[in-house]
């Protein structure tokens, strides 16, 4: 059994997990692999940890171009989403609660990105030039499903891009209810367009208000303190 050389690698604890999942999405056709599916996930789990680029991968893992092939393949044929939704699943069933989530939180994170590999807008919100990350998360934090965009695509706007409503209630027939911030408001957007469109039922969370500090001096009377400062 093969043991942990590097903090990103995955354990063998982790591996005796993954294995059979693997095994489960990935086609046994073609010519053999030169390198193991663990060499090939502990060089993809470098990449992403350590925010190195490819060409410097470390030298005891398998070639970057390989690495790179198998990342982008597993995201195309669904691997990743396979196996990401049966390991939430596990946990879920870990924590006493049913596979299926009946509610969710969406909410959204505006990222600095450059102008080279990709679309990005400017959210006048956050001030931040880049990409916005949207997801739909369970009530335990784990995430549902998530989507990329350009930062200038309101919430109430990109959330129709985070749940097609194409297949989103086929991914989770149960989900009923999610929590929304006040960006999701909206005539015909947003809030509203989730429960017309998809039937769920939206709410609005409020934030708390914010009280402002008030000094008081023990030692003056109070028709000489500015209560409104």
């Amino acid at each position: 059994m093969a043991t942990q050389t590097s903090l990103t690698d995955l354990t063998d604890a982790e591996w005796e997990l993954l294995q059979p999942l693997l095994s489960e999405a990935i086609s046994r056709r073609g010519r053999p692999r030169r390198h193991s599916l663990r060499a090939i996930l502990n060089a993809i789990f470098s990449v992403l940890r350590t925010g190195c680029a490819w060409r410097f991968l470390p030298t005891e893992l398998p070639a970057w171009q390989t690495v790179y092939y198998y990342l982008r393949k597993w995201r195309r044929d669904g691997t990743w989403r396979f196996l990401h939704t049966l390991l939430r699943e596990r946990l879920r069933i870990r924590l006493g609660r049913h596979p299926q989530p009946s509610a969710g939180i969406i909410d959204s994170q505006s990222v600095k990105t450059t102008g080279v590999g990709g679309m990005r807008g400017y959210d006048g919100g956050k001030q931040v030039k880049g990409r916005k990350r949207h997801v739909l998360v369970a009530t335990e934090g784990l995430v549902l499903t998530v989507t990329v965009h350009p930062a200038d695509i309101m919430d109430r706007d990109g959330v129709k891009l985070l749940l097609p409503s194409e297949t989103i209630r086929t991914l989770f027939p149960w989900l009923q209810h999610v929590w929304l911030d006040a960006g999701y408001n909206g005539r015909g957007k947003g809030k509203d367009w989730i429960e017309s469109a998809l039937g769920w039922h939206a709410e609005i969370v409020k934030h708390r208000p914010r009280y402002k500090k008030v000094w008081v001096f023990e030692d003056l009377p109070d028709d000489q303190i500015d209560w409104s400062t």
